[in-house]
């Protein structure tokens, strides 16, 4: 569910007010270690002060809040059941305790600062789950009692405000006194005026689908000079998938349809996350490039270890993609050959064959441990490719596509790895599988995804789960 700016900026408050929290459980945590320790007989250690474990809050502080966003605890915060969210803080707790766990292992924490983490999560639970339950009763006895509701015409015909009212989540309106719904084909802008005078209005909806536009400038022009929040639903324009927002190109205003992920901070942080992850892996892994290219010119030898195809990058635009080579050198011309004798286990544009008869015995072992991709990294370093994303398929498979919709897939950048690669990708054999897989990972794409998307594929190339 899209959130409002108005949401958004509540929930960055309550993020901020929770790191406090945070900080403040540790603190109590520091002054309840001492009676606890005592009462244990735990040996004392040189420096028990929380001031000695500030590296603990950098980690702790700043990223509680984030993570608890990531297991979904800032959504719907009006009508959460109790259980719900007690479930989002022990895997957002959990997640931040085990990242401070890897650390205070390298660190050597003592045993009596053990404590204090131990006794700051459990507090950070208590405190966290009893600041969402009373935010919850002091927010429903307002509304039992008639305050902090925002009071809003809905305008438009009579059958279009029943429906946005009926399309609409329940969670997002539900602090929304409607005073009165507008029928524009029937009332007058004047009309409107003395609604906005009488009722204190604050924001006026319209739902314009079907309706005149210029009694729509009219009634928002009425808005505009009394200083009310005129909100005019999109709806006019049947998009299914993209996400309207507002932007100008000069001086004029324009609506935006979106369905790629929007320019951002975390965007920003993949690029550089590409960047650099893709020169340290270069680094870190060029001894097997080596191992892989010895035994390439040993396998197979006369042909060149590295094989090169011009694949379909952002928006299909061709760029080359590099591997190393596990195929017989005249494998691209054996292609129609191989599949009149062997078929397709593929449905749709893409071939895949699980003993693909071209591929020589150690290029099945590369493909086997995923080393075949490790030139990819050039791509990626080069702006090419990322190092998640959905996989890059020549031109000619490119130019097959049965649906439309297909293309989605180019809207951004391909990468050496997404979910299809990560996990299951022997078991699907349907294209519009695969496809589905991508697109679901371009609608819901963050940084987490990424890095979960990352984190699932090491016990894929260490388990031998590569391509066939």
């Amino acid at each position: 569910m899209q959130t409002s700016r108005k949401d958004s900026f509540t929930i960055q408050a309550i993020q901020i007010t929770d790191a406090l929290l945070v900080w403040f459980a540790f603190y109590l945590a520091s002054l309840l270690r001492g009676p606890i320790r005592d009462l244990a007989s735990m040996s004392s250690a040189n420096d028990e002060s929380l001031t000695a474990m500030s590296w603990v809050l950098y980690i702790a502080v700043p990223f509680t809040p984030l993570v608890l966003e990531r297991f979904g605890f800032y959504s719907r915060m009006r009508n959460k059941p109790a259980r719900s969210v007690a479930w989002e803080l022990i895997q957002g707790i959990t997640t931040i305790s085990l990242t401070i766990a890897v650390f205070a292992v390298f660190a050597q924490i003592e045993g009596t600062r053990r404590l204090i983490l131990g006794i700051g999560a459990i507090l950070i639970f208590l405190i966290l789950f009893a600041r969402v339950r009373i935010t919850s009763l002091i927010l429903a006895n307002r509304k039992r009692k008639g305050l902090g509701g925002e009071r809003v015409i809905v305008a438009g015909s009579e059958f279009e405000i029943k429906e946005m009212l009926g399309d609409l989540d329940a969670e997002a309106i539900s602090d929304w006194e409607i005073v009165d719904r507008f029928d524009l084909t029937k009332r007058t802008s004047e009309e409107l005026l003395e609604v906005l005078n009488k009722e204190s209005v604050g924001r006026v909806i319209f739902a314009t689908k079907g309706i005149d536009f210029e009694k729509v400038a009219e009634a928002v022009e009425v808005c505009e000079l009394q200083g009310v929040e005129a909100w005019i639903t999109a709806s006019f324009i049947r998009a299914q998938i993209a996400r309207p927002v507002f932007d100008s190109v000069g001086s004029k205003p324009m609506l935006v349809l979106r369905s790629t992920p929007e320019l951002s901070w975390e965007l920003m942080a993949k690029e550089l996350i590409d960047r650099i992850g893709s020169f340290v892996g270069i680094l870190f892994t060029s001894p097997l490039w080596l191992v892989a290219a010895i035994g390439i010119k040993i396998a197979s030898p006369g042909a060149p270890v590295l094989f090169s195809q011009m694949r379909a990058g952002k928006y299909g635009k061709p760029f080359r993609m590099w591997k190393f080579r596990t195929m017989v050198s005249n494998a691209e011309e054996l292609l129609e050959k191989t599949k009149k004798e062997h078929g397709n286990q593929m449905d749709g544009p893409v071939f895949k064959l699980e003993r693909d008869p071209r591929i020589f015995p150690f290029g099945a072992f590369l493909r086997k441990l995923s080393i075949d991709e490790l030139p990819q990294l050039f791509n990626v370093f080069a702006g090419d490719m990322s190092l998640v994303g959905p996989r890059p398929l020549p031109l000619y498979e490119v130019e097959a596509f049965g649906d439309i919709s297909h293309r989605r897939r180019l809207s951004v950048k391909p990468g050496i790895t997404c979910e299809w690669q990560a996990g299951g990708r022997n078991k699907i054999t349907s294209f519009e599988d695969w496809v589905e897989m991508d697109l679901r990972y371009i609608d819901n794409w963050s940084l987490w995804l990424d890095c979960q998307i990352l984190l699932k594929t090491i016990p894929a190339v260490l388990f031998a789960k590569g391509a066939k």
